[in-house]
């Protein structure tokens, strides 16, 4: 299911119309460190800005230029090619002498620092993005879709970014899950991306069924529940004590991602995501071929929506809001404009 096909929290309200990212400068991301590096230690932090290019091009270009593996380039986060970016990553602090000779045009290194350990996945807080629609015919609609969003939290789909140009890596993460030969055998990269890719997609299926339910922020007896303060997971046993927290944004409803070291759910709950594996023609045990790649875990089915800030420009909007890592701002976009 594409993302325009995908039920939203805000169906009832009008799409405001628009148009999106007809310049790079349409939309600036910029990176929410989860710590800052201390100014010594054996990795160099780079905090870069890069306009029409993507995160993998740079790594690239930057491991050529220093004279490193890929591998020793550290990145806490993928982030757009078509877009302003800022955001840190980490190479060896023994090649900070060739940084000199870094050049990608579209690239600039805006400051270095010195950090002990190196760059790795997930190691931020979020993304702050900027964004302008442009030629917005209704305003309040947008007004009132980000009002809801903030009150109830963003529906926290996987992008279609997340499936691949062709849409095709969940089906081929489908057939390394069920031990079966891809057309084409993958590198390292794609054999992550497709596993990931696979997990992603039961876990849109799952939260397309909560929202048609009107469930998704809500707490229902045998889901599994995680605490937004510390991330730590149980599993509901008493709806009406944990209701009211969910409506307070002290716990959150959270779906599957599958693997052997997933939280369990119970009772309906538990048997849903069962029909969802099943309608695959998967099991639990098959994500154990996907080794470290398909551990599993759980995904909350809503995201706060922060620091949201709406001005007017002419017919154009100048949105501003913060999500926490692995959402999606373009998932903020489906729910204002309303035509994928």
């Amino acid at each position: 299911m594409v993302a325009a096909e995908r039920p939203r929290l805000t169906q009832d309200v009008p799409g405001c119309g628009g148009a999106f990212k007809l310049v790079p400068e349409d939309f600036e991301v910029e990176e929410l460190p989860a710590y800052l590096p201390s100014g010594e230690g054996e990795h160099l932090y780079l905090w870069l800005e890069k306009r029409g290019r993507d995160t993998r091009e740079v790594v690239k270009a930057l491991a050529a230029a220093l004279a490193v593996d890929e591998g020793e380039v550290g990145v806490a986060g993928m982030k757009d090619r078509q877009a302003i970016t800022r955001q840190l990553l980490s190479v060896p602090a023994r090649a900070e002498a060739r940084l000199s000779g870094f050049a990608l045009e579209g690239v600039s290194v805006l400051w270095t620092k010195r950090h002990g350990n190196k760059l790795r996945t997930g190691h931020l807080r979020g993304n702050r993005f900027r964004l302008r629609l442009r030629d917005v015919r209704d305003v309040g609609a947008a007004r009132e879709t980000l009002a809801r969003l903030e009150a109830r939290g963003l529906p926290n789909y996987f992008g279609d970014q997340r499936f691949g140009r062709e849409g095709d890596n969940a089906d081929f993460g489908r057939l390394l899950v069920l031990g079966q030969r891809l057309p084409r055998r993958p590198d390292k990269f794609q054999r992550k991306l497709y596993l990931s890719a696979f997990q992603s997609r039961l876990f849109n299926r799952a939260l397309v069924e909560r929202l048609r339910a009107g469930t998704f922020d809500t707490a229902l007896a045998g889901d599994v529940l995680r605490r937004e303060d510390s991330g730590g997971l149980f599993v509901c046993e008493a709806p009406e004590v944990d209701v009211p927290r969910v409506a307070a944004f002290e716990v959150s409803p959270a779906g599957p991602l599958f693997g052997p070291k997933m939280t369990a759910a119970a009772h309906a709950v538990a048997e849903a995501e069962a029909k969802l594996l099943a309608d695959e023609g998967v099991t639990l045990e098959d994500f154990r071929r996907g080794g470290d790649e398909t551990q599993g875990g759980r995904r909350p089915y809503r995201v706060r929506l922060g620091g949201v800030s709406l001005e007017v420009e002419g017919a154009d909007l100048r949105l501003a809001f913060e999500l926490p890592k692995g959402s999606y701002a373009t998932e903020v976009l489906h729910e204002l404009l309303k035509d994928g």
